[in-house]
């Protein structure tokens, strides 16, 4: 009881600051609500599950659920393991080396988000992008001129790239912490059991982070699941024929390019649920892995 009412000020603060605008998203969401509505213009109309079932019934939302899904994977996978990497190896190394690379790290991560995708859409520019001009002096032949936002695949790799460079950052952090929190002589005693490193990691450090790494997990998730100035950026709005889409953008393109805002604010529900349901499953899945009591 005690730690409720500890919590209680925190939750009641999140209530107010998020319950509120979720509760009009999803109000929006039920209706006809377009720039006629917005403006007074016309009277709105209410649909119910309308917008959802049409959204449902929709090619274009699946396949663009389908590649959100899979660069937020991607962008989640190569945020951890590079943090984690180069989490060990800052134990590792000594004390100035250690320094720069969170100064560096640290740099990457105060970066906004829209400075950061514009340095980079700079360095990967077709005609004046640094990279062009580095792989065209060693040698590499049609590197002059290439476009890297072109290609669908090309675009979404370079995208990525630019966002685990932005998020690694913190899982270094975070896993650095887990990792100098743990005592040495545990790792002593392992290695005097005749434990080989590759065993005293998976066995002995790994059980001993979980915790940490599920935080650092559920972070990412949730902060590359609903991207958006990235992909916008990088790709000019979505890359050719909306071929770079991710549902924020799609919610963005269907709420205020196309003034039908009451779709946008189905995207935005639909995004919610799907965000809940993949922490709480991940979740699930670690309390049965003994990683969270």
């Amino acid at each position: 009881m005690a730690a409720l009412l500890y919590l209680a000020p925190a939750g009641l603060l999140l209530v107010v600051m998020m319950g509120y605008p979720l509760y009009q998203l999803v109000q929006i969401s039920l209706y006809e609500y377009g720039q006629a509505q917005a403006s007074g213009g016309a009277a709105l109309e209410f649909l119910g599950a309308g917008n959802y079932l049409a959204l449902l019934e929709d090619p274009k939302f699946w396949t663009i659920l389908v590649q959100t899904c899979l660069f937020a994977a991607v962008c989640v996978v190569g945020s951890l393991a590079v943090g984690i990497g180069l989490a060990v190896l800052a134990t590792r190394i000594s004390r100035i080396p250690r320094l720069l690379l969170f100064l560096a790290a640290i740099g990457a991560w105060a970066t906004p988000a829209m400075a950061g995708s514009t340095v980079w859409l700079f360095l990967f520019d077709q005609d004046f992008g640094l990279v062009n001009e580095v792989l065209t002096g060693i040698g590499i032949d049609g590197a002059a001129g290439f476009s890297w936002t072109y290609d669908k695949f090309i675009a979404f790799g370079l995208v990525a790239a630019e966002v685990i460079w932005c998020s690694f950052p913190f899982v270094l952090v975070t896993t650095y912490a887990g990792l100098s929190g743990i005592p040495g002589e545990v790792v002593e005693a392992a290695s005097l059991d005749g434990a080989s490193a590759w065993r005293t990691a998976r066995s002995v450090l790994l059980p001993m982070l979980k915790p940490v790494l599920v935080i650092a997990t559920i972070q990412s998730i949730i902060w590359d699941f609903k991207i958006f100035t990235q992909i916008y950026v990088m790709t000019n709005g979505g890359g050719v024929a909306g071929q770079n889409m991710v549902l924020n953008v799609y919610a963005y393109q269907e709420a205020f390019a196309g003034s039908n805002y009451g779709m946008g604010s189905a995207i935005g529900v639909v995004m919610t649920v799907l965000l809940m349901l993949i922490t709480l499953a991940y979740l699930r899945a670690q309390r049965k892995d003994g990683a969270i009591v």
